[in-house]
């Protein structure tokens, strides 16, 4: 695949971009060089890879939920700056 200045344009459009005319030349040249690297690797056989869906080997560890540790209503209200004896009471955020 060759870069043209068309393409440049089209995904400088594509991304709400501008380039001077020397910066062009100089994103044409990094494209290019992206392209044939991919090609690159298009060379290197691949036959005996398992397909890779996760890098690492490491599993998620889960525990089970449980409640611990509860403090009664009364003294948790005790750090509350404002409260009804049940609830927190705090300011309001959401405006209709």
């Amino acid at each position: 695949m060759e870069v043209n200045d068309q393409m440049v344009d089209k995904l400088a459009q594509l991304a709400r971009l501008e380039f001077a005319q020397d910066e062009k030349a100089a994103i044409k040249n990094d494209l290019q060089r992206m392209i044939d690297f991919v090609h690159k690797m298009d060379e290197v056989n691949t036959g005996h890879v398992e397909p890779l869906l996760h890098i690492g080997t490491s599993k998620n560890v889960l525990r089970i939920d449980k409640a611990e540790g509860m403090i009664p209503t009364k003294d948790a209200m005790k750090n509350a700056a404002v409260n009804d004896g049940i609830f927190f009471k705090v300011p309001k955020v959401i405006k209709k």
